[in-house]
């Protein structure tokens, strides 16, 4: 039987692989765990949700789940999920939860859970959870159920720790945010004009189906035509839950996360606060990372692809950022979790004290042609075992040297091998690549 927890919570189709039974089982569980680890007190949670229409369903759910097993939950409403991360540390909570599918297309929705201090929960709690979903649930009667308060300052009080994580002005930056319709419809903007930046909102009206429609993160044409069309210095563009931030540049030009860890790296290591001088990110960022970073004297600690790898590492090595190329950053001295309006906070302020355009900053990058090809396989292992594919490699990666780079990766969910190449030119990076996909092809 399939993992119920994925790389990034439990997500699907509302109303078909999610239910609101399952949504309500997966919050009854979570705090049946988490109080059966530290029975010293009546568990906390608090619950917030991105704007799709399946999130007020789904909200109901989770909230009866929590109180029947105990927990009493403060509600937070709409709110990006970093805010959720944030409060259930600010209100000393014991889990926290949010509802919401991110970038993905409105009629999904998913379930991201957050322990202790806003982090994310480690595997084995999750799996603790999914075991109890299938037990006979003891369920507390009269005072023993859980109450719910709604907290109306939510917004605000994660708005005032964006400003107190970043308090450089950002007076006389013009900037157009697209909000996806999502979760940063209402804070995005409000927190950037506190900061003194001029503020041109885009797709910052959500009715509850239009979330990531044609907009956001994962559709950033619109917004450059927007930074032209209002002569903007920038723009920054979110995803439905307000997670990754990625820019584009005054002449409309999209820039990265891969990039704008590169700005924040060189910025932080100015000040010395890159500690150790090291980057985390993960082995799909491009190599023209590996060689900007190179040469500014930071060293590159790569992960398994998933923020939650970048998390991890982090943690481990007390590092101060890390973050992926779809533009997850996190920032732990300020944030447990990717927050694309810090993010964006620190980008723009990075702007503002040098009076440098995002163009010249982002230049210190350069990204190498990236080309990638799904193979499909009969069988993944035979793939890793196969000498013809390690010897192909190797050949490739002797010819391209220090200016490309080769790497194999087997889906975690199909049997699909993923073939990327990195090359100085287009033609070099799909000919390698096309040349490596023939012969996982025939390996397997």
């Amino acid at each position: 039987m399939a993992r119920l927890f994925g790389t990034d919570g439990v997500r699907g189709l509302a109303n078909g692989e999610l239910t609101p039974e399952l949504a309500m089982s997966v919050a009854a569980s979570a705090a049946r765990v988490l109080a059966a680890h530290d029975r010293s007190h009546r568990p906390v949670a608090v619950v917030g949700r991105d704007p799709r229409a399946s999130g007020e369903m789904l909200e109901a759910a989770v909230v009866a789940g929590l109180t029947s097993a105990g927990a009493d939950v403060i509600r937070l409403g709409v709110l990006p999920t970093p805010g959720v991360a944030y409060l259930v540390g600010a209100l000393s909570a014991d889990l926290g939860v949010m509802i919401s599918a991110s970038h993905n297309p409105m009629p999904d929705n998913g379930i991201k859970l957050f322990g202790d201090g806003g982090h994310k929960l480690p595997d084995g709690i999750e799996d603790e959870i999914e075991a109890a979903l299938s037990a006979a649930p003891i369920r507390p009667t009269g005072a023993e159920i859980g109450r719910v308060i709604q907290a109306d300052d939510a917004v605000d009080r994660y708005v005032a720790h964006l400003i107190e994580a970043s308090p450089q002005s950002l007076a006389g930056i013009r900037v157009v945010v697209d909000c996806a319709n999502g979760a940063a419809s209402t804070t995005a903007p409000e927190v950037y004009r506190k900061a003194g930046a001029e503020v041109i909102a885009l797709y910052a009206e959500p009715d509850g189906v239009n979330i990531n429609d044609g907009c956001g993160s994962t559709h950033p044409e619109r917004l450059s035509e927007a930074v032209l069309a209002h002569g903007a210095d920038l723009g920054i563009a979110h995803d439905g839950d307000a997670d990754r931030c990625l820019a584009v540049d005054a002449a409309g030009n999209l820039v990265d996360g891969d990039q704008i860890m590169a700005v924040l790296a060189i910025a932080m290591s100015e000040a010395g606060e890159l500690v150790d001088d090291t980057l985390v990110a993960t082995v799909m960022s491009n190599l023209g990372l590996h060689l900007a970073m190179r040469e500014h004297g930071v060293a590159l600690r790569t992960t398994a692809v998933g923020d939650r790898y970048v998390l991890e590492e982090l943690r481990t090595g007390g590092f101060s950022l890390g973050g992926e190329q779809s533009g997850h950053v996190v920032l732990p001295g300020y944030a447990t979790t990717g927050d694309g309006l810090l993010t964006a906070m620190r980008l723009m302020a990075r702007v503002a004290a040098t009076g440098k355009s995002l163009a010249e900053l982002a230049g210190v990058m350069r990204r190498l042609p990236q080309v990638l090809i799904n193979v499909k396989v009969a069988d993944k292992a035979a793939v890793a075992a196969s000498q013809a594919v390690r010897d192909a490699v190797d050949a490739v990666t002797a010819e391209l040297g220090d200016e490309g780079r080769v790497l194999l990766r087997p889906s975690g969910t199909e049997q699909l091998v993923r073939v990327m190449v990195e090359a100085p030119a287009e033609d070099t990076a799909q000919a390698a690549a096309d040349r490596l996909a023939g012969v996982v092809s025939t390996a397997s």
